[in-house]
């Protein structure tokens, strides 16, 4: 322990992979109160990490050196993988005091994890307010603001002076998840205005919340998608964003922490589905390998089937290649090139279409501007194809010409369908980033053999 209060910790990254290290050592060595001696200044997002990198062996051993109140923090901390281990070596009533003081969003995200024979033995121990607080989440559509947001929060009324506010916080602030944002509601529970705890700080004991509150307040619906809760609170700089429900009744807080989360998540599915990758949540390096060969066979598949086209149009200009063999050499480089200009188009398009930032553009402009690029990025490197090939091929000019103009229009081409495709995908409803790399790749392929030849006959006029 002497080495690890004396070493120099230069970051946060190097706490926790010495924190993770010595807590290995020390269990291994069942050195148990030194392990929990260890942990004692950590960070319990810290702790949650050093737990989860031990062998699966440990993880409850270590867990277990924890008081109640700081193993309920680290607890949400966890992979729900981890989570799920531990619920089933735990005794039933340690399950049941960790997961009952557990806030409920995290509950109920961690409920949505766990299979529904658990949760349907875990649900009916909890405390009636938990209980229907948990249940209230889940009754709501995945991946909403309903299901992510936390009923505890404060409401006041407008007609309550600042010195009765904050005694009214004061015994409320253990039950609630937020005291920075005060929210005020009428007699129906409709949300008329917000009030922030400064204001309150810096205005007379007597002052009503009526000349304090804001009522401009920027909220969403229960059934709003979690992604636009993110751009609402991203856009309007909030640490938390209110949640109404049809009739406009505070239901609930949707706070910036969580919010964090749903970015990770959701950038992550999209890179997986740019690069043509099933995801659904689950961390992929600790997934099994067959549902990780699974996650990836399907757009394979897709794409040897799509790709065995390319071939049959390469069969059928046999004639052609055996007239000018050295036609072949080229279609690596045309449909190599064209494949990643349409990848560039998709991306930019894609992470627009996520981030709203061609939304005002509107999908003319945005492949109008993208055919245009393709057209300039085309000519260009058109003519460096064309006096590339023409030197190095002994200067034979029909063939330098078939490649350097096949370049321009696939360039243009790929573009096009790059950045068209992920709104045609999008009015249909369905996610853009599924219109991804792999896929625009060789559909790009297939055209761009095919437009490569026809070129060829016109110049070679064969």
């Amino acid at each position: 322990m002497s080495d690890f209060n004396s070493a120099k910790i230069s970051s946060r990254s190097e706490l926790r992979e010495l924190v993770c290290s010595q807590l290995e050592i020390l269990l291994g060595q069942n050195n148990l109160e030194g392990a929990k001696s260890l942990l004692i200044p950590v960070q319990p997002v810290d702790i949650a990490e050093a737990i989860e990198e031990l062998p699966e062996s440990m993880q409850a051993i270590a867990f277990r050196l924890l008081g109640k109140g700081e193993a309920i923090q680290v607890y949400e901390y966890l992979d729900s993988t981890v989570q799920q281990s531990l619920i089933e070596k735990f005794k039933r009533q340690e399950v049941l005091d960790i997961v009952d003081k557990m806030s409920p969003d995290d509950r109920a995200r961690l409920f949505d994890e766990l299979p529904a024979k658990v949760v349907s033995r875990l649900l009916p121990h909890l405390s009636t307010q938990e209980r229907e607080a948990t249940n209230l989440l889940l009754g709501y559509k995945e991946h909403t603001a309903g299901r992510i947001m936390t009923p505890e929060y404060i409401a006041l009324k407008e007609t309550f002076t600042v010195s009765q506010t904050l005694e009214r916080i004061r015994n409320l602030a253990n039950a609630s998840e937020i005291v920075y944002y005060l929210y005020v509601t009428d007699f129906s529970r409709r949300l008329i205005g917000i009030v922030s705890l400064r204001d309150l700080v810096i205005s007379y004991p007597d002052t009503k919340l009526s000349n304090i509150i804001v009522k401009d307040v920027v909220y969403c619906d229960t059934d709003t998608d979690r992604e636009a809760v993110a751009r609402l609170i991203q856009r309007y700089d909030l640490l938390a964003l209110p949640v109404v429900d049809r009739e406009q009744r505070l239901v609930g807080v949707v706070t910036v922490d969580d919010v964090i989360d749903i970015l990770e998540e959701e950038t992550t599915e999209d890179i997986y589905a740019l690069g043509g990758l099933q995801s659904d949540g689950d961390n992929y390096f600790q997934t099994n390998l067959l549902l990780v060969v699974r996650k990836r066979i399907v757009w394979l598949l897709v794409l040897l089937l799509t790709n065995t086209v390319t071939g049959s149009i390469i069969q059928s200009q046999e004639d052609v290649l055996e007239k000018m063999a050295i036609l072949a050499a080229f279609m690596p480089l045309l449909t190599g090139t064209g494949g990643n200009v349409g990848a560039q188009s998709s991306t930019v398009v894609i992470r627009g279409l996520n981030t709203d930032e061609i939304t005002n553009l509107g999908p003319i402009k945005v492949i109008f501007r993208e055919g245009l690029a393709g057209i300039v990025l085309g000519i260009l490197l058109g003519i460096l194809a064309t006096i590339w090939t023409y030197f190095l091929f002994n200067g034979i000019l029909s063939v330098a010409l078939s490649v350097g103009i096949s370049l321009v229009i696939i360039s243009t081409l790929a573009s096009i369908s790059g950045s068209a495709l992920p709104f045609l995908f999008q009015s249909f409803g369905l996610d853009p980033a599924l219109m991804s790399a792999p896929f625009i790749t060789t559909v790009v392929d297939v055209l761009g053999v095919l437009i490569y030849f026809k070129i060829a006959r016109i110049i070679l006029g064969l």
